[in-house]
C-alpha cells in the first residue's frame, strides 16, 4: 500500500504524539506510526512515571499541561477516589517520590487516544499501530518516503510526505536514511565538556532497563520460575557496582558512596531516605475508598540497568534485549527468594503484557543528529558555567526543560555521571540536521551530546521538542519555508516563535530567578 501526506511522524512516544497533534491542530494532514499497541513511549509502553521539574504546573508546554489535566480528570471520572483526593487540584494517584504526579501507564495511553480521537475521526490524522520502519527512500537531501512493516501481518505500507519526523526511540530513521548522526559518547577533545571521556567511544551508551509493575500480598507466594540467567546475574559484579546487582546495595549517583535500601520500610540511611517501593509508586491505596485497589509500584531501579552491550552499534541487539529481560526477572526472583518477599506479585494488567514486564525497554540514549547547533555541557551544566550565570540564553528557543545531567552506568563500564544543571531552553538549531532538509527529530535524537542528553531526555522535554517540531512543519508548510531558513532569518524566526508563544501558549524563556536556580 502507498500513501501520501503532508507530515509523517514515525514513533508514537510523547514527542511523536506532540508533533502529530500540534501539526494537525495547525491544519496539516498527518500520518502517525507506532511500533507497539500503546501510544506514549517512555510514559506508557516503557512503564516510566513522569520525571518532572518543580515548576511544571506553571511552565509546561501547552499540550503536556493538557495531558496532565486530562489524566487527573480520567481518575476523577472513573475511580473511587476519597473526597480529599477527588478535591485535590494536584491529584497524584500514586504518591510516588520521583515526581508529584505518578499514575498508571494504561491511563496515560487512554488519554493520549482521547486527545487524538477527533482528529482521527476527521480523517486529517491517520494512525498505524504496531508498524515498524524498515526502509527510507531519499533523493539528495530530501526524504521522499518511509516504508513500514505491519508487525502483525507482515504487510508493508510506504508513506511519502513533505516532512518526516523521526520520533523513534533509537533514532531509527537516521540509520535507515543515511542521515548524519552520532552514537555514544563524544570525547572532551571534541566538545571540551568537563565530564566527557577524553576520546569518543560510540559504544559508551547509557544502560537501558526493562521495567515491571508489582503489588505486595503478604502471606502469599507468587515466586516466579527461576530465570535462565539467574546465576550469571547473581555472581557477576559490574565494574561500577559494589557487588551483585541482585541485592539492596547500590551507590549514590552523585557521590558514588555505597548505600543500602529497604523495600517497604522507612530507611534510616540518609543516602537512601525513602523505601524503594515509594520511589515510583503509581497507585496509592490511600487515595481510594475501595481498598481493594492496592499500592502498586514500578520497578525502574538501578538493579535493572543492563550494561553488558549497547543496543545501537553493538554486536547483537536482540541478545541485549533478551539479556535485559533476564536481568529484570532475575532481580524479581531474588527479591521473592533471598530478598525475603515471596508475596511480590507481577501486574501484567498494569503493563498491558502477558508476562508483567513493560512492552518495551526503557531507552535512555539514542542515535543523535549532527545538528546545526549542538547543546554542550558548557551551555547548561552548573560546574561548566560561570558561577551563578544560569543556563545559556538561546535566541532561537522553542521550549523549556529542567533536569539534572543524569547518566546511568554505561555499556563502556563507566559509573554514574550525575551533575547539577540549570533550568534550560531548547534551541531550534538542535532540531535541524546539518544536511537533510525535510527530516526533523522529536525524541532523544536531537542535537545534544552524550552528556547533555542526560538532561534533555525526560518526559516534559520530549513533549516540548515534539510540540516545537509539529509547529515548525506547520509553519514551514504555510509559509513555504525550510526549517533552516526559519532559524537563520530573524524575521521568520520571530514569526515562528510568536506562533509558539502566542497561539500555542508555549513558554520560551525562564524567569531569571528560575534560569539561575541551583539545587
Amino acid at each position: 500500500m502507498e500513501l501520501e501526506t503532508e507530515v509523517l511522524v514515525v514513533g508514537g512516544g510523547l514527542g511523536g504524539v506532540a508533533a502529530a497533534l500540534t501539526a494537525v491542530r495547525l491544519g496539516r494532514r498527518v500520518v502517525l506510526t507506532e511500533q507497539t499497541d500503546w501510544l506514549g513511549g517512555q510514559l506508557t509502553s516503557q512503564l516510566v512515571p513522569p520525571d518532572e521539574h518543580p515548576w511544571i504546573e506553571q511552565y509546561a508546554a501547552s499540550g503536556y499541561a493538557e495531558l496532565r489535566r486530562r489524566i487527573r480528570e480520567y481518575y476523577r471520572r472513573n475511580y473511587p477516589l476519597t473526597p480529599a483526593a477527588a478535591a485535590d487540584p494536584l491529584l497524584d494517584p500514586g504518591l510516588g517520590v520521583v515526581s508529584r504526579f505518578c499514575h498508571e501507564p494504561r491511563v496515560a495511553a487512554a488519554v493520549l487516544e482521547e486527545m487524538l480521537a477527533p482528529w482521527r475521526a476527521s480523517g486529517r490524522l491517520t494512525v498505524f499501530m504496531e508498524h515498524e520502519p524498515i526502509s527510507v527512500g531519499t533523493n539528495g537531501d530530501q526524504i521522499e518516503a518511509v516504508t513500514l512493516e505491519d508487525l502483525r501481518t507482515g504487510d508493508e505500507v510506504t508513506v511519502s510526505a513533505a516532512y518526516v519526523v523521526d520520533a523513534t526511540e533509537l533514532g531509527d530513521l537516521l540509520e535507515l536514511g543515511g542521515i548524519e548522526h552520532v552514537i555514544g559518547a563524544e570525547g572532551s577533545d571534541q566538545t571540551g565538556e568537563l565530564h566527557a571521556p577524553e576520546v569518543a567511544n560510540p559504544l559508551d551508551q547509557q544502560a537501558f532497563s526493562w521495567c515491571f509493575a508489582l503489588e505486595h500480598r503478604p502471606g502469599e507466594d507468587h515466586t516466579i520460575d527461576r530465570p535462565a540467567g539467574y546465576e550469571h546475574w547473581r555472581d557477576t559484579v559490574a565494574p561500577f557496582w559494589p557487588g551483585s546487582q541482585l541485592s539492596w546495595t547500590d551507590v549514590v549517583p552523585v557521590t558514588l558512596e555505597q548505600r543500602e535500601w529497604k523495600l517497604l520500610e522507612a530507611n534510616p540511611d540518609r543516602r537512601a531516605p525513602f523505601s524503594l517501593w515509594r520511589y515510583r509508586q503509581i497507585l496509592a491505596s490511600s487515595n481510594f475508598v475501595d481498598k481493594a485497589i492496592p499500592d502498586v509500584t514500578v520497578v525502574n531501579w538501578p538493579q535493572l540497568d543492563y550494561w553488558e552491550q549497547p543496543l545501537v552499534g553493538g554486536p547483537d541487539p536482540r541478545k541485549a534485549l533478551a539479556a535485559s529481560r533476564d536481568l529484570s526477572l532475575s532481580f524479581l526472583y531474588w527479591m521473592q527468594t533471598d530478598g525475603g518477599y515471596p508475596g511480590l506479585r507481577l501486574r501484567p494488567d498494569i503493563t498491558g503484557t502477558a508476562d508483567g514486564l513493560a512492552k518495551t525497554p526503557y531507552i535512555r540514549e539514542a542515535r543523535r543528529i549532527q545538528a546545526e547547533f549542538t547543546v554542550l555541557e558548557q551551555h547548561v551544566g552548573v560546574e561548566a558555567r560561570p558561577d551563578g550565570a544560569g543556563s545559556e540564553v538561546f535566541a532561537d528557543s522553542v521550549g523549556l526543560g529542567r533536569y539534572r545531567i543524569d547518566l546511568h552506568p554505561s555499556t563502556a563500564g563507566r559509573s554514574y555521571v550525575d551533575i547539577e544543571a540549570y533550568p534550560f531552553q531548547i534551541p531550534l538549531g538542535a532540531l535541524i540536521p546539518v544536511r537533510a532538509d525535510n527530516l526533523l527529530p522529536a525524541n532523544k535524537n536531537i542535537g545534544t551530546t552524550h552528556i547533555t542528553n542526560g538532561c534533555y531526555r525526560l518526559h516534559p522535554v520530549e513533549w516540548s521538542i515534539g510540540e516545537a517540531v509539529g509547529a515548525l512543519v506547520g509553519f514551514c508548510l504555510t509559509e513555504g519555508l525550510s526549517p533552516r531558513k526559519v532559524r537563520n532569518d530573524p524575521t521568520h524566526l520571530a514569526d515562528y516563535q510568536r506562533l509558539l508563544a502566542d497561539h500555542l501558549k508555549t513558554p520560551l524563556a525562564w524567569p531569571e530567578e528560575i534560569r539561575t536556580h541551583r539545587d
